[in-house]
């Protein structure tokens, strides 16, 4: 048999190699370095082309100093920059570089220091944002988030960064370091991380480490809160934004198994000079020996940052001293409670989050039962003065106000000035806002507040108006009160948000941040991580007689035939009043006026047994604090439609749902809070609240049983 000749083969790859080699992108590199680069193996040219590459995607220069001699293996960095990578490092995207101080070189920004760990190394003056929850512990250095500074040993912060805010950032901060050799500051860094990281992650840290740079570490967290909102439908993405699938990279995969994503700088929280210039004289002042307890009011009109800004000042008078007073006058956007509350609280701890993520037991607190004080200011003055009565004047009191500035909002709000006093006034200004006059101290005491009188008029009247006669002292002819006209600074901030609400949207924005507060204060029923979560018609409620408990309606006058029917599947202000109510042998017991007492916390009354007698009642109140209540307020705050459209474990019919409804019996819109124009585009099988208030339950079969999607939210801060 004659020997075959075998072909020639060429390399199937080749041309697909040489293509790749011709796709990349140039280096910048000069004559001299070029002629260097001559003079590497293979390996040194590819080390040098990666390292190159990575310094000219972060911004930074390649000095001629830093390209090798012929032989070098590998090519040496700048004096100013930081040392060598890890052989191990994580890949993924490079960090922005810092907006100011010197340039250096990019490190790798983050890297998975086990199950639901990732390690964070902060150059001085960069930051990380990011959208997600997370508990962070810094381990080396300090940094800030939304004002609060926080240093190495100090505990674990949880931090709440979602989408219906502004995202939060961490920045590493400056500090300070003592004269000590770079393997000094080394070691001891590594042995700060010693008890938190394995060897190999510490030696990457250490390895990556550059003089005033920060260690962060950042964990996977679950809370209750976090799990009960999200069991809901169109709310389980709220802190955490899905991702395509073509957008996922490493980093996104190492920062998902902690629950957090990065996102853009630009997308974060961005304060401007009128608001840092006024954050630095309030923290100067509440930190003077001689008058440390300022009284701050904020005001402005409506989204234009006011909540954001009393945050970040509670945090950053936090870095300082031990506690704040916080007094809230927003009915409609509450901060720390439930909304339609007036209260005051002592807060100790940071505010890292939304307002539905901080939900917290206040020093006194009203349940005034409405959004809006309109047709009731006389009402709203006095549980304002109830409730600042508490203050002891121990601490610095910052006034939350609401976002109402025109017309007899203004003059209200001229009266809230001189009944409180306060040493500083904040005016907030946007070119989206409508207009407000500068509440100088001239300007308040020249103009005619809802129930005070300018300073002219009061001169040459010379008399009291019995609606502030028992707390404040009015000027006569001769002598003024230095209460009424204190005067006061005002400091001007002029804000630049980025509003996601437009007067179209802006009340059903508002609406799905009062249903998340709510969502979160009902999930203090629920227990503790890491048990389940359980339904709410499955916790047991607590079982009250009608002859131990008074009932009254807060904002409309309903017949005594149908209280029962308003008070049944409906939000439940629990309070205390002074009156006795024993005696009466069966109940219910209503009252005539709505009393101005104080309120222990919320509840949900699941129930009415009427053979028995009882009201049932949910609500995480402990037992100690229900032995004083006596008295049950129903408001126009509602609970939210997920709460009965998603109760899990139900077959069949679902309770408190219903296809009919009447809107023209009597008092049904002011209990919906639905406008006449709304009406005809709400379609069958939607969940109207309490529609069953003036007529029996009835539990009918809906095949639509959708919940309502969740919304996404203003950017900068959400005020009523």
């Amino acid at each position: 048999m004659a020997d075959s000749v075998s072909p020639v083969r060429r390399n199937p790859g080749r041309s697909t190699w040489v293509r790749a080699r011709k796709a990349r992108p140039p280096l910048m590199l000069s004559r001299r370095s070029r002629h260097r680069l001559r003079a590497l193996r293979w390996c040194g040219r590819r080390r040098l082309r990666r390292r190159v590459l990575q310094t000219q995607a972060a911004g930074a220069d390649w000095s001629e100093g830093a390209c090798p001699g012929p032989r070098a293996e590998a090519p040496q960095r700048p004096k100013a920059a930081a040392p060598s990578p890890a052989p191990r490092p994580v890949p993924g995207p490079l960090p922005a570089p810092a907006p100011s101080g010197p340039v250096s070189l990019p490190i790798p920004p983050v890297r998975a220091a086990g199950p639901g760990r990732v390690l964070l190394l902060l150059p001085a003056d960069q930051g990380f944002t990011f959208s997600g929850v997370c508990r962070m512990t810094c381990l080396y250095g300090q940094v800030e988030v939304l004002g609060f500074v926080i240093s190495q040993g100090q505990p674990a912060h949880d931090i709440f960064s979602a989408y219906t805010h502004s995202y939060l950032t961490i920045n590493a901060v400056r500090y300070s370091m003592p004269e000590k050799s770079k393997k000094e500051i080394k070691r001891e860094a590594r042995a700060c991380l010693r008890a938190h990281l394995n060897l190999e992650d510490r030696s990457w840290a250490t390895g990556n480490f550059s003089p005033l740079c920060s260690i962060v570490l950042l964990e996977h967290v679950k809370t209750t809160t976090i799990n009960f909102i999200a069991s809901h439908p169109g709310l389980s993405t709220i802190f955490v934004q899905e991702k395509e699938a073509s957008q996922v990279t490493s980093e996104c995969l190492v920062l998902g198994s902690v629950g957090i994503k990065r996102e853009k700088r630009k997308r974060g929280l961005q304060l401007t000079e009128s608001t840092l210039v006024a954050l630095e004289e309030l923290v100067s002042v509440s930190c003077e020996d001689s008058d440390g307890c300022p009284i701050v009011l904020v005001c402005g009109g409506q989204d234009v940052g006011k909540s954001t800004f009393n945050r970040y000042l509670i945090n950053q008078l936090l870095n300082s001293i031990s506690c704040v007073d916080y007094l809230e006058c927003d009915l409609g956007q509450t901060e720390f409670t439930p909304p339609g509350c007036i209260s005051l609280l002592n807060i100790t701890e940071p505010v890292l989050g939304p307002p539905y993520t901080h939900q917290r037991t206040p020093q006194k607190m009203v349940y005034y039962g409405k959004l809006s004080c309109k047709n009731s200011f006389e009402n709203y003055i006095d549980i304002i003065k109830y409730v600042f009565s508490a203050y002891k004047r121990e601490a610095p009191l910052i006034i939350n106000t609401m976002g109402w500035v025109s017309e007899e909002g203004l003059q209200l709000l001229i009266d809230l000035i001189r009944l409180l006093s306060p040493s500083h006034v904040v005016q907030f200004s946007s070119p989206k806002s409508k207009h407000m006059p500068p509440l100088t101290p001239d300007y308040v005491a020249d103009r005619d507040g809802l129930y005070t009188k300018s300073k002219s008029r009061l001169r040459s009247q010379g008399f009291c108006l019995p609606e502030f006669s028992d707390s404040v002292e009015f000027a006569d002819e001769e002598k003024d009160s230095p209460v009424l006209f204190a005067e006061h600074k005002l400091l001007s901030v002029f804000s630049e948000f980025s509003f996601r609400k437009t007067p179209r949207n802006r009340d059903s924005h508002n609406r799905i941040f009062r249903d998340l507060t709510v969502l979160a204060y009902l999930a203090q029923l629920l227990p503790p991580v890491p048990k389940p979560l359980s339904p709410l018609h499955g916790l047991t409620p607590y079982q009250v007689p009608f002859n131990a408990i008074a009932l009254r309606i807060t904002h409309s006058d309903v017949a005594p035939t149908h209280i029962l029917y308003a008070v049944n599947g409906s939000w439940l202000g629990l309070c205390r009043i002074l009156d006795d109510i024993r005696g009466y042998s069966r109940g219910p017991i209503l009252l005539a006026q709505t009393p101005i007492c104080d309120c222990v916390g919320f509840g949900v009354c699941r129930g009415i047994d009427m053979e028995k007698r009882l009201y049932h009642i949910l609500t995480p109140v402990p037992p100690e604090e229900l032995r004083s209540v006596n008295c049950l307020l129903v408001g126009a705050i509602s609970i939210p439609q997920c709460v009965f459209k998603s109760q899990h474990g139900l077959e069949g019919t679902i309770p408190y749902i219903t296809m009919d409804y009447n809107f023209k019996l009597p008092g049904a819109s002011e209990k919906i809070g639905v406008r006449d124009s709304e009406k005809e585009q709400l379609p069958k099988g939607k969940l109207h609240p309490r529609s069953k208030f003036f007529r029996k339950m009835k539990f009918l079969k809906g095949k639509d049983h959708s919940s309502q999607p969740g919304g996404s939210g203003e950017g900068g801060a959400g005020d009523a």
